[in-house]
């Protein structure tokens, strides 16, 4: 019989949050896989540290158990997500985390794929390891969110960013991108896309803003993520920055014309076609996060506009929201938000707050 869970200490909270924040370093560079996080502690010390390595293998515990070596043994393990218990070539990390003797396993969530869903635990527990399950299930979710949401509905997890003015606006019409919020603010959505496997933009801000949607934080340049154009009938100008990088950072068009010439056009200049279910002379949403997910696009930044954002809350298919409000007053022309601090949409709760020098932040997730 395996020896009964022990209750979690002020120690285990404080490894398995140290945990949490390293697993964010690869976020939207594991493929498929979500950025899982490992910390091996023997006798106060942390002797091997592991993340799912970029391209999702090795996963986080095979890496830290090889750092750890016979530090292991009689060892207590911090994952951010329940071992996993499926074989391939390799066998999976529960058997991994047995054979390398740990004595005992803290885990912040369990993980809702069918192939491992408690297996993980019963392997361990098993085996005779101790394990505290579903630690810190709201921490796990902050940084895994877009694998669990990929798990559990088969769809990309979604985080609609904003940037709103003191009267409530979001830009101006006919004037391009208006800077609304400072550098550090910036400078925070730029890592947020680094964290991101797809940015989301309507066509309508394309044509208006013509921008690139890269990282462009020093050092993390190779971080961009694939952009998403919603764009019905391929107005995507040839000319763009977007194509014009498309060959750097993958570009996607989801439109309702596929074999049109522009869409053809675009695909000989390296634009990938996704072919969109029509909704009202749109593509549909649903059918469009479902289709993301199957090509391994778990986590979608929306960056674009006040008509893009609506059409994911009213489907109901907004998992966060990352909005930045500051002082600067837009004025005449003024496109207005869809939302403000003062006006959440109904079902979202703010989570966490900040201050990005002048500007102010709050994420906002749906209520389970």
């Amino acid at each position: 019989m395996p020896p009964s869970d022990q209750g979690l200490t002020t120690a285990d909270r404080r490894y398995l949050d140290a945990a949490l924040r390293l697993g964010r370093r690869h976020l939207g560079r594991t493929g498929t896989n979500p950025s899982v996080a490992t910390l091996i502690v023997r006798d106060g010390a942390v002797v091997g540290r592991g993340i799912t390595a970029p391209g999702g293998r090795p996963h986080a515990e095979t890496i830290a158990l090889e750092e750890a070596g016979h530090g292991a043994r009689g060892a207590t393990a911090y994952v951010t997500l329940e071992p996993c218990a499926h074989h391939g070539r390799t066998p999976p990390c529960a058997e991994a985390l047995v054979s390398a003797g740990v004595a005992r396993v803290v885990a912040a969530i369990s993980d809702p794929d069918d192939r491992v869903a408690g297996k993980g635990y019963a392997i361990l527990r098993d085996a005779g390891i101790a394990v505290l399950a579903d630690c810190d299930a709201a921490g796990a979710r902050d940084v895994l969110g877009a694998y669990l949401t990929r798990s559990s509905t088969k769809r990309a997890h979604v985080t609609l960013k904003l940037a709103v003015s003191a009267d409530g606006m979001i830009g101006r019409r006919g004037a391009g991108q208006v800077a609304i919020t400072g550098p550090v603010a910036r400078a925070q959505s730029h890592l947020m896309r680094a964290e991101h496997d797809a940015i989301l933009v309507g066509i309508g801000t394309v044509l208006e803003d013509n921008p690139e949607l890269t990282c462009r934080l020093e050092g993390l340049e190779d971080r961009s993520p694939r952009r998403i154009v919603l764009d019905s009938h391929a107005r995507l100008p040839l000319r763009s920055r977007l194509v014009g990088t498309a060959g750097r950072v993958p570009v996607h068009v989801a439109t309702l014309d596929p074999q049109s010439d522009r869409a053809r056009a675009l695909a000989e200049k390296g634009v990938r076609i996704i072919a969109g279910e029509s909704h009202g002379g749109a593509v549909a949403l649903p059918e469009l996060t479902e289709d993301l997910a199957a090509i391994g696009v778990a986590s979608v930044l929306v960056e674009g506009g006040a008509t893009v954002a609506d059409a994911f809350l009213r489907e109901g298919l907004a998992d966060r929201i990352a909005l930045f409000e500051s002082d600067v007053v837009v004025g005449k022309d003024g496109i207005a938000a869809p939302l403000s601090s003062k006006h959440p949409p109904n079902g979202f709760a703010i989570r966490r707050r900040a201050v990005y020098g002048p500007d102010r932040f709050m994420l906002l997730e749906r209520d389970d």
